[in-house]
């Protein structure tokens, strides 16, 4: 360690207390010590023009925050963009393992920054050869989409902070600061440049908040789906579209087809069945998919893994993510009255002639096709069949009575003529049956829609996603409503 650069950042900061003309700012905070980093970023066309900060705290949160700063000004953004800690600590002469952390800090609040400073005033040009953003999760599958790409061509990365919530597991979640930080340190590893943008404000209203009064209406939302086709993969290739990207590559498992289509290029089921993931962005419009690359597509889960460990990723072996990313170390009716104010809310279990069976502490809490946990029994096994916000009532019944051949779509979207469906896909794990819709409808929004299946189906649960299929091509979508 080389006290006198830590000494000259510590006494003569650079940037303490300057904020540049219209600069971006982002902070950056430590629970166990309570330091705090504020950092600000301005740029212009494809260079960081200037750069502040505040910091509070122990000194080497001011020492990293001021070489931060060092570093940063006057570089292209791209070069600005792999700035690391240790690159920090460097600056700084070498980091004690006590004083690291303040060169962590510094790093996130930068990064955040930059990611806002870029996605609100930056214009790069495009490069010679292809430039693609990835979109990193620090997970196996996001790290071997980026290690294609980067073997391809020019490869910048992105990470998205959706949620915070101290009752959060953040090893656990795909978008908490603590997964940003760890998708950062993978991407640097692989010395590709790395942005953070901060979504939480529209996550909140666009996926949570929609969660939240989709279970107070007495549905079961699927949250995914908005998040990929409405918020999460627009950011993002806006964002690519001001790094002068020319496409978008995640670690989804799917593929596209029909690319010369004119009404543009619709979603093709993976090669992998068990890994296929085109139900969750069914919602992507085919304009979206035009500018979208998914370099898994065509390999399964093993090779995938055999890649990462051929390549020395750390994450090789990590454990794939199974919560929804906001209910990580938590659980449904936790979070729903935590956010939502869904606490306790008592109403009756009635059967289909409504005699009442016996009490329940919210229909939130219940799904329709559920059969554990109904607390209520009969002569023969007992479903959830319906639920009513409004009174309060959730309806049980036999298996048989969940049965149906016709399930009613709300919000429709076909990209391709309605008689091309042949079959629809009504939950994430569930396998695709044979369907047509009734009517002869052109590609375009539809209020509603009715589907005709080959077979019944034990309950099609309101607020779900209908995906809708030709074969293994996505060629629509809608929300599942009341059966009728």
């Amino acid at each position: 360690m080389e006290p006198l650069a830590f000494e000259h950042h510590l006494t003569s900061p650079q940037g303490l207390g300057r904020r540049p003309a219209g600069a971006f700012t982002a902070s950056a905070g430590s629970s166990a010590c309570c330091d705090q980093v504020e950092f600000s970023v301005s740029v212009d066309a494809d260079t960081v023009d200037d750069a502040g900060f505040v910091a509070s705290g122990c000194g080497a949160a001011t020492a990293a925050a001021s070489a931060a700063v060092t570093l940063v000004r006057g570089r292209p953004i791209l070069q600005a963009a792999r700035i690391s800690p240790a690159d920090i600590a460097e600056e700084l002469g070498g980091l004690s393992p006590a004083k690291l952390h303040a060169a962590e800090l510094a790093t996130d609040a930068l990064h955040c920054a930059l990611g806002g400073a870029v996605r609100e005033r930056a214009k790069l040009k495009r490069a010679p050869q292809r430039r693609t953003l990835v979109a990193m999760s620090g997970g196996v599958d996001s790290a071997v989409a980026a290690l294609r790409c980067a073997r391809a061509g020019d490869t910048v990365t992105v990470t998205l902070e959706l949620w915070s919530d101290p009752e959060n597991d953040a090893e656990r979640s795909c978008c908490s600061s603590s997964a940003v930080a760890q998708a950062r340190a993978l991407a640097h590893s692989m010395g590709l440049p790395h942005f953070t943008i901060d979504l939480r404000d529209e996550f909140r209203a666009g996926v949570v908040e929609p969660f939240i009064a989709g279970f107070a209406a007495g549905e079961t939302p699927n949250p995914c789906v908005g998040c990929n086709g409405h918020v999460r993969l627009d950011a993002m290739l806006d964002f690519a579209g001001n790094l002068g990207c020319d496409a978008l590559a995640t670690g989804h498992y799917a593929r596209t087809a029909e690319h010369d289509h004119p009404d543009g290029p619709l979603l093709r089921a993976a090669a992998d069945p068990a890994k296929d993931q085109t139900y969750m962005l069914a919602a992507l419009a085919p304009a979206s998919l035009a500018r979208m690359r998914f370099p898994l597509g065509e390999l399964t889960k093993p090779e995938v893994r055999r890649i990462a460990q051929a390549a020395g990723l750390p994450v090789a072996r990590k454990a794939d993510s199974q919560d929804l990313c906001f209910l990580a170390g938590t659980d449904r009716a936790r979070f729903l009255a935590r956010h939502g104010g869904l606490g306790v809310r008592p109403g009756s279990i009635v059967d289909r002639d409504a005699r009442v069976l016996g009490r329940h502490r919210g229909q939130h809490l219940y799904t329709v096709g559920q059969r554990r946990g109904l607390g209520v029994s009969g002569r023969e096994p007992l479903y959830v069949l319906d639920k009513d916000a409004e009174l309060g009532r959730v309806m049980v019944g036999p298996r048989a009575a969940l049965r149906t051949r016709r399930v009613a779509v709300r919000g429709a979207r076909l990209y391709r003529p309605s008689g091309r469906v042949d079959r629809v896909k009504l939950r994430y794990r569930s396998r695709p049956i044979g369907a047509h819709i009734v009517g002869d409808l052109a590609p375009g929004p539809h209020a509603t829609l009715a589907l005709e299946l080959s077979e019944a189906v034990d309950g099609a649960a309101p607020g779900q996603l209908a995906c809708l299929l030709d074969g293994e091509l996505v060629v629509g979508w809608g929300t599942i409503s009341r059966t009728a």
